[in-house]
């Protein structure tokens, strides 16, 4: 029997995302697998059910649930879902496990075998299944387009009848995949751009893109590439010469987040209150804390002429692209798997062993073991 992959429409509010395209559906169906998609499923990432061929409907969400062998989803699914799996179904999505414990426990009483794309190892091989990285890409540069919305400046540099425009001042804090979009959007867009990173070795990839990069003076370099304990004299040091830069910006994109952690407090009331009044700060880290001790997920708060803006779930806000992008590293994870339309999981593949969060009643994630049931 040919494995039956679903595809629902998302309830989470705010989540116009789809998890599976029709060019991503077409090509499930050509390797032999019977898609069953819920009617609906991607209009709101403008992908009308017209487009999909090849494809079973359901009218509900349950039905997806209960008719299929894998479910695809963007964001996590709920208890009461997770209870309309059919038995021995496989999920892959988002799953954060740090944030959804109850999810968790119902997934691992279930039986469920879920596979959570956050947890997806960064190797070479797997490069096109990380749908952190695809997603990040658009956070960054739509954080960007954000900031330039909210400036009441030109970002680039205008030479005009009435005189020189100055370009915008934009520093973007933290150097990974979210951040080098925002340098290279900001750079697109002709704004004079420096950046951060706690990383030195992120400095070259900085520099690529035509962005200074900030040097703080201070070496967080230690023992086997990682990063040593800085003194408190070292940190107050480096806090004083980002503060700096930070008060020299125009727009501040902060981007520096930990999977599974608050974000780091980078940016001080204190830093922000020494800023120009008409500045901005884009808060890319906003749902995990935020990176600005003032910012407020989902708002945009004004502190002494200061705009911070509590960005979420900024994939959705690009919908069509996001869900083109996160559809095929779904693909790219589960194709492997797929023989002649049927699911055959190789467990000694390190990409589904790491990637998998519950199997067989098991929490097989050992962080989330440790944090549930405290397991080491």
């Amino acid at each position: 029997m040919p494995v039956t992959i679903g595809a629902l429409r998302e309830s989470t509010p705010q989540e116009t995302r789809v998890s599976l395209v029709p060019e991503v559906a077409g090509k499930f169906a050509a390797a032999g697998a019977r898609i069953l998609i819920e009617h609906g499923a991607g209009e709101r990432a403008r992908f009308p059910d017209a487009l999909y061929k090849s494809v079973d409907w359901a009218d509900s969400p349950g039905a997806v649930l209960a008719g299929s062998d894998v479910v695809l989803t963007v964001q996590p699914l709920s208890v009461g879902q997770i209870q309309q799996l059919k038995p021995g179904a496989v999920v892959v999505g988002y799953m954060q496990p740090h944030a959804r414990a109850a999810e968790v426990r119902a997934l691992k009483e279930r039986g469920i075998t879920s596979f959570a794309m956050e947890l997806v190892p960064r190797i070479s091989r797997a490069q096109s299944m990380d749908a952190l990285s695809s997603q990040a890409s658009i956070a960054g540069y739509k954080a960007v387009l954000i900031a330039a919305n909210q400036l009441q400046k030109f970002l680039p540099m205008l030479t005009t009848a009435a005189g020189t425009i100055r370009p915008a001042q934009v520093l973007v804090i933290g150097a990974g995949v979210a951040g080098l979009q925002a340098i290279a959007t900001a750079r697109r867009l002709g704004a004079v751009v420096e950046a951060y990173d706690v990383r030195s070795a992120t400095r070259e990839q900085v520099k690529s893109l035509g962005a200074k990069f900030v040097d703080t003076g201070v070496s967080a370099e230690g023992a086997g590439g990682y990063a040593r304990e800085l003194t408190a004299e070292e940190k107050a040091a480096q806090q004083e010469v980002l503060d700096s830069r930070i008060a020299a910006a125009d727009a501040v994109i902060t981007t520096a987040s930990v999977p599974g952690r608050p974000a780091p407090k980078i940016i001080s009331r204190a830093a922000v209150e020494r800023m120009r009044a008409g500045s901005v700060v884009v808060d890319v880290a906003a749902e995990q804390g935020g990176n600005c001790e003032l910012t407020r997920a989902g708002e945009v708060i004004e502190h002494q002429g200061v705009s911070i803006v509590g960005a979420v779930n900024l994939p959705a806000a690009l919908a069509y692209n996001a869900s083109e992008m996160y559809s095929r590293n779904l693909l790219n994870f589960l194709k492997p798997a797929l023989h002649n339309g049927e699911l055959k999981i190789d467990w000694s593949d390190e990409v589904f062993a790491q990637a998998c969060l519950t199997t067989g009643g098991e929490i097989k994630h050992q962080p989330t073991a440790k944090a549930l049931e405290g397991k080491t």
